[in-house]
């Protein structure tokens, strides 16, 4: 349990990022730590694939590889599993759930494929021990995962159990909520680190607010959830209760403001709430209010992080209705259906108010900063799920360039944050 490769999955385009979270965490680099497609490959100990867990952000998952071989059939997919040593992970006791993904594989059916994987266990079990474990598909105490290349089958045992993006305390959420793993990525890509005030003004449930508050506060993201590895033979109860305690002692007190605003106050409380149980109830302070009408939360500049209602989310919006259903949502403020004007209407706003602050926006509209009539200063690929976007990055100055060469005879300019 000493050389481990890990596999840590992540939204498309998050890579990089992951990869500089797992150096910070870890101090791991060169050939321990290489950059794949759709996440990052570890070579670690078991100690750091708890460690992990607790504190690592970006992530989807914590896998460990056990097997890695060519395969061209279903047999070949059978035997990759079945040469695993499983009795040194769980028991037939336990119960077993076998998921399975695929880039250019010949098989015509991942579901078989996956039967045959779960064969193969079960045939070790009940060769070893003549009992097989049950397969649940809901709650297994063991989740293993499969990839199939073309050529290679690649064979991992899941140690997060649910995945990372459930931390434990989103309890209150909207229609589409983003989850934490992305909010938290959007974070990082904007090189935010605490030091100056952030504000979602489309803040929904408060994830964005809510991540950016722990990130201040120290608090590692698995504190509150329960994992996978507790119920693997290799684990340690002593081993975790330290990595937790160690955890907990870096705990410390913001230095800096956080702010979120919503034009529902349904999902104001909800934010509120979420904030109570993921202890910075006293960290992030939300309201209610229209982003086309919110003034800067404070005097000095920062950051503006918002993943404004879109497409398969809901409608771009800038006033609170009532919904189909009763349900309360964002509707469009404009003549266009897309939420076009609403996006004029609040790059002016910005333009006008914000000066000195920069607005991260995640959308999958890639012609947004033409909408807003905005010059992005970077714009990076993220994936919302199975919604390709963009992180657009724009730098608020003040309206017209006359008005900007006036402010800037009268008094020093505002640093910018660098590109």
């Amino acid at each position: 349990m000493n050389s481990l490769q890990l596999f840590l999955p992540c939204a498309a385009g998050v890579e990089d990022l992951l990869a500089d979270e797992v150096h910070r965490l870890t101090g791991l680099a060169g050939e321990d730590l290489l950059v794949g497609r759709g996440g990052v490959v570890v070579n670690a100990a078991w100690r750091e694939a708890l460690r992990l867990n607790l504190h690592v952000r970006l992530a989807q998952r914590v896998l460990v590889q056990v097997s890695h071989m060519p395969y061209r059939d279903e047999a070949g997919v059978y035997d990759a599993a079945r040469t695993v040593p499983w009795e040194m992970w769980f028991t037939p006791r336990q119960s077993l759930k076998v998921e399975i993904t695929a880039q250019h594989s010949p098989l015509k059916s991942l579901n078989f494929a996956a039967l045959k994987i779960k064969d193969a266990i079960c045939d070790r079990f009940r060769d070893k021990s003549g009992v097989r474990p049950d397969v649940d598909t809901q709650r297994p105490d063991v989740r293993v995962f499969a990839h199939l290349t073309a050529t290679h089958c690649t064979v991992y045992i899941d140690t997060s159990g649910e995945p990372l993006f459930k931390r434990g305390w989103r309890e209150d959420k909207g229609e589409a909520p983003l989850k934490e793993t992305l909010a938290a990525a959007m974070i990082a890509a904007s090189g935010w680190d605490a030091s100056v005030p952030l504000y979602d003004p489309c803040c929904g449930s408060g994830t964005i607010a809510i991540e950016a508050a722990q990130i201040a506060c120290g608090i590692a993201p698995g504190l509150m959830r329960r994992f996978g590895f507790e119920k693997l033979l290799p684990f340690q109860a002593h081993v975790w209760s330290g990595l937790k305690e160690e955890a907990q002692a870096q705990r410390r007190s913001p230095q800096v403001s956080i702010h979120g605003s919503d034009v529902a106050f349904r999902m104001v409380d909800f934010a509120n709430r979420n904030a109570e149980r993921a202890g910075v109830g006293g960290v992030v302070q939300f309201r209610g209010g229209d982003a086309l009408q919110r003034m800067p939360p404070t005097e000095t500049p920062g950051i503006m992080l918002l993943n404004p209602p879109y497409g398969e989310r809901i409608e771009a919006a800038g006033v609170a209705g009532r919904g189909r259903g009763g349900r309360e949502r964002a509707q469009v403020a404009a003549s266009h259906a897309d939420g076009t004007d609403f996006f004029v209407q609040l790059a002016s706003h910005w333009k006008k108010h914000y000066a000195g602050w920069t607005a991260w926006v995640l959308t999958p509209d890639l012609k947004l900063p033409t909408h807003m009539r905005l010059k992005e200063s970077r714009r990076m690929p993220m994936w919302n799920g199975p919604i390709e976007c963009r992180l657009f990055r724009f730098d608020m100055v003040a309206g017209s360039a006359r008005a900007r060469e006036a402010s800037a005879a009268a008094a020093p300019a505002i640093p910018q944050e660098g590109a």
